[in-house]
């Protein structure tokens, strides 16, 4: 996929109030200073996209951007930490919840791990929240330059080996990426290109 066109429409925290367009969404969230915003921007091939910062926990908002016209990448807040009030937490927290369980036009999540680090709960958590409530889900790890080849492949092992332990199949589906090095960004766009060519197709039977 060739992305011509990548526009930022809204940012809220009511999912009432987010795009009425009937078009597929990509929701990208993960634990806070993951890489996510460096992420989106080697997605889009837009380097201030999505705003980028050292400080955990930047986003806090429902962030649509709607790429070639015919589909939003959506952007959540991070779970986990964050310098926020305890207060703003259980808020967001909320409406991530009200997005992923109400949103109709989500049609799969990007669930972003830290491939330098160990399986973490609060990850596994996560996964199996979606899970549960049934959304489609792939996992992108990032940060991949940061460490070895052997060490990503073990650390990708521990993952399916923890979510075998937690009751999973099957490992899901997976990308290892690269902000820096544009890894993965071809794989990544190409499964939405194909996710997409299916809604369309379903859509188009009615």
């Amino acid at each position: 996929m060739k992305i011509n066109t990548a526009e930022f429409i809204i940012s809220n925290s009511d999912v009432s109030k987010c795009p009425l367009e009937r078009l597929p969404e990509y929701a990208f969230i993960g634990r806070s200073n993951v890489g996510k915003s460096s992420l989106i921007n080697m997605l889009t091939n837009h380097k201030n996209l999505a705003k980028t910062s050292g400080k955990p926990g930047k986003t806090q908002l429902i962030n649509h951007f709607k790429i070639n016209s015919n589909w939003f990448l959506v952007d959540l807040p991070g779970y986990g930490y964050a310098r926020v009030s305890k207060r703003t937490k259980e808020v967001f927290q909320e409406f991530i919840t009200d997005y992923f369980e109400k949103r109709e036009q989500l049609v799969c999540a990007f669930v972003l791990i830290d491939i330098r680090l160990e399986a973490q709960k609060i990850d596994l958590e996560f996964i199996t929240y979606l899970g549960e409530i049934e959304i489609p889900f792939c996992i992108i790890f990032t940060k991949a330059d940061k460490i070895s080849k052997g060490k990503i492949e073990s650390n990708i092992a521990a993952y399916r080996k923890a979510l075998l332990a937690n009751n999973w199949e099957e490992m899901p589906q997976h990308f290892v990426t690269s902000a820096t090095e544009t890894t993965g960004r071809e794989a990544v766009l190409e499964y939405i290109d194909d996710v997409n060519t299916e809604v369309f197709k379903d859509l188009n039977q009615f």
